[in-house]
């Protein structure tokens, strides 16, 4: 049995001009996908006006909550004791948000109630993967 949930939140985007904007955000997690988790953005805080969604692993929000975490298009990493940093990049932009720690430190607690660290069924996950890659062939 699938269980999601979602959990409205609230960053702030760091303009060029070093101002922060607010951005709404909804944090998703569910039991179908364990080791992922889910950022989505509305269209009106994207560049093209529709709807983003940055997925990644649920391990890296949990390792950049405490210490500089990823090298590739998601990088998290805590500012000061409060605010959390993450980092997208995609081949248009790049985009640096400040994020409540505790909201997020909750959303993870709240994923690992879900399905604890550690008890993900990695290979239910890789054999979906697989199938939608191939179609079910």
């Amino acid at each position: 049995m699938d269980i999601s949930f979602a959990q409205p939140a609230r960053a702030h985007l760091v303009t060029t001009e070093d101002r922060e904007v607010p951005v709404p955000v909804t944090l998703r997690y569910t039991s179908d996908d364990p080791l992922a988790v889910y950022f989505d953005f509305p269209p009106d805080a994207t560049l093209d006006g529709d709807c983003v969604t940055w997925t990644f692993a649920r391990s890296l929000l949990d390792e950049g909550l405490s210490m500089p975490a990823g090298h590739g298009d998601v990088q998290i990493w805590p500012c000061g004791r409060t605010r959390t940093v993450l980092e997208f990049h995609s081949p248009y932009a790049l985009a640096l948000l400040l994020f409540d720690t505790v909201v997020l430190r909750r959303f993870l607690l709240r994923s690992y109630a879900v399905v604890p660290a550690g008890e993900e069924d990695v290979g239910a996950v890789v054999e979906r993967g697989l199938s939608a890659l191939f179609g079910g062939v």
